[in-house]
């Protein structure tokens, strides 16, 4: 089985924490900032900037304890346990990494394309940007690492010359008065520029693909932090040095107007240029990062399964970027559109995202307090506690400052919350405990629909493929409320049997009372609450197996098969069916989604199969159908 490669170095690392914490607040905030607290929007950066070192310093004490490619996903994991917590977290951070990527793609496009240009041909560049950087990706990590060595050279490259050439027009006179507005306002004016530095998460997700993580990655995150934060810090005083506050705040593009009074034209063209790579250069670190965090749900069960797998030439993983491609495509096409919408709908999200990780850091001080810990980050038990409550307080300062705040936090409260039923859908096919609840909670709704779910000509062509079932022992895995049992114990007949077994204790007594009612006595009941694990162990000999929509709850298929084995003579009958495609866009389990894989699996336990699919309106059907085999015989 394929594997990540790990072949990256701390400047790799470093440049990809560099591209993707450089945001937008550089280039358009720090004009935002001004705005709120004009001269004394310094200290908002100040404070920014302190807060960005000891909240990348907690990710780095967490990649040392955790190197995962789940990165936040697997810290939150260790700390809050494996489950809906834990996946909402992860499934939040992938919302944020969508939203700010389109925030930060439209942003650059902004900065080069005259204001006539429509926005049907920004969304156009847009996509072939996505798609661009996501096939260097997919082509591996050597690709990357060029590619973002590049766009952080870029980058430094420009703060530089900017602060370099700032200097040189400097006037001191601006920054009087420096307290223009209340001094709260220092605090608010943060909420704007916060993102700035947002992107920690990105080098976590590169852990597995990096030499040594446990040292690098916290290297590399304290360093990024410092960097920027210095940078960050230098280039809003003397941009503030250079143009008065209140013309500044009302600038939208403040980083033009400061380079046309740096540089001649020729050169202020040359600077958009390159602030436009440097904005798609941070998009590049979040859509890098992004399908490893999707690998990491997927690992866990918590996502599509397929997203797990590896390229073997590659050694990436391709599928999630697919699919990361698709989705950043379609959050480009909804989301185009204004910056500080899109910024005060990403801000609160983030925050709420980076406090539960943070806090990750005290609550596995205490829960796990002998975990090794190459890098540790001070005042681990208290300090994330402060930060966290700055960071509330930045948010709740903003909230009673903006009229539309209620409606925003709303809508981002309703793109978490959209991830409840998405967990529970997974669930439902790999959470055995889950499964067996769920299915006792449905099993009259079963009842009621059976001739939809499966109807009886449905019933009667499987039997058909069979036509000595008379006086035969038949296992029907999986009764469900009897549906197909009925017909089965018609058709063995007095001298037959039906073992008849299920997970649902509800799903038992409604095929009881069937039973009853039709009055068959040649059935056998079994309730095995571990059935997606095995073959009841009572169960000895049989000369059939019967089993409908039980194949994607069973955990360790190749198992159960080989049990199936066991008690089948030679030649044995199989007729297994499974609901797949559910409204067409509900994920099968991975080993479904393909009929040679199937097949594969079948013949490994020693069976001959074919297998066929029906559609539905709904759903499809699979149906698999053979004989037990020494041999690999095509069997119709």
């Amino acid at each position: 089985m394929a594997e990540l490669k790990r072949n990256l170095g701390f400047w790799t690392v470093f440049s990809i924490t560099i591209t993707a914490m450089i945001g937008t607040g550089l280039f358009f905030g720090i004009s935002i900032a001004a705005q709120i607290a004009g001269n004394a929007s310094i200290l908002s950066w100040i404070i920014l900037s302190l807060l960005t070192i000891y909240v990348g310093s907690c990710f780095g004490e967490l990649t040392s304890m955790y190197p995962s490619a789940g990165g936040i996903y697997e810290f939150t994991k260790q700390a809050y346990g494996k489950g809906l917590i834990s996946f909402l977290i992860g499934w939040t951070s992938w919302i944020v990494i969508n939203i700010m990527n389109s925030l930060l793609i439209v942003a650059a496009l902004d900065y080069v394309l005259p204001t006539t240009v429509g926005s049907d041909i920004k969304i156009f560049l847009s996509i072939g940007i996505i798609l661009l950087l996501n096939y260097f990706a997919y082509l591996g990590t050597n690709r990357i690492a060029a590619m973002l060595g590049i766009f952080a050279t870029i980058i430094i490259v420009l703060l530089l010359s900017f602060i370099i050439f700032g200097l040189t027009k400097l006037n001191v006179d601006n920054y009087i008065p420096f307290f223009s507005t209340p001094k709260i306002m220092i605090l608010v004016a943060i909420f704007f520029i916060v993102e700035t530095f947002f992107g920690w998460e990105n080098a976590t997700f590169m852990a597995e693909e990096t030499k040594n993580p446990e040292k690098i990655i916290p290297k590399a995150l304290l360093f990024s932090s410092v960097f920027v934060s210095i940078f960050g810090i230098l280039l809003a005083t003397i941009m503030l040095g250079v143009i008065p506050w209140q013309e500044l705040s009302s600038i939208s593009t403040p980083i033009s107007e400061f380079t046309s009074r740096l540089f001649n034209s020729q050169i202020s063209g040359i600077v958009s240029i390159g602030i436009a790579l440097a904005l798609i250069g941070s998009a590049a670190g979040g859509l890098i990062g992004s399908p490893r965090l999707l690998l990491g749900l997927a690992r866990d069960k918590f996502f599509i399964e397929q997203l797990s797998e590896i390229h073997p030439k590659y050694q990436t993983p391709y599928k999630a970027i697919l699919f990361q491609s698709l989705v950043s495509i379609g959050v480009i096409i909804i989301g185009f559109g204004s910056y500080t919408y899109l910024l005060s709908l990403l801000v609160p999200l983030a925050l709420l995202m980076y406090i539960t990780v943070i806090m990750s850091v005290t609550v596995l001080r205490f829960k796990n307090p002998n975990h090794p810990r190459p890098f540790k980050v001070w005042f681990g038990k208290i300090g994330p506690v402060i930060v966290s409550l700055i960071y509330i307080s930045v948010v709740v300062l903003w909230s009673l400052n903006n009229y539309n705040s209620i409606n925003l936090l709303k809508v981002g409260l309703s793109l978490i919350l959209f991830g409840i039923p998405i967990f529970l859908i997974l669930i439902v096919y790999y959470d055995p405990e889950s499964v067996n609840k769920i299915a006792d909670f449905f099993s009259n709704l079963e009842l009621l629909f059976e001739n939809f779910n499966f109807p009886k000509k449905f019933r009667r062509e499987l039997l058909s493929y069979f036509e000595d079932m008379e006086d035969k022992i038949i296992l029907e895995y999986g009764s469900g409320v009897g549906t197909l049992t009925l017909h089965l114990a018609e058709a063995v007949g007095p001298r037959g049997k039906v073992i008849a077994t299920d997970f649902s204790r509800n799903n038992i007594e409604i095929l009881k009372k069937r039973l009853r009612r039709r009055k068959f006595e040649n059935v056998e009941i079994i309730h095995d609450e571990h059935q997606v694990n095995r073959i009841h162990p009572s169960i000895k000999n049989v000369d059939m197996v019967f089993s409908v929509g039980m194949l994607s709850y069973v955990q360790d298929i190749k198992k159960v098969l080989k049990e199936i084995n066991k008690i089948l003579p030679r030649h044995g009958k199989i007729c297994m069916v499974e609901y797949v495609d559910f409204f067409w866009f509900i994920p099968n389990v991975k080993w479904l989604s393909d009929n040679k894989e199937i097949e594969k699996i079948f013949r490994s336990a020693g069976f001959s199969v074919h297998v066929l699919r029906k559609r539905r309106f709904l759903w499809n059907y699979v149906i698999i159908y053979g004989i037990k085999s020494d041999e690999d015989v095509p069997y119709i």
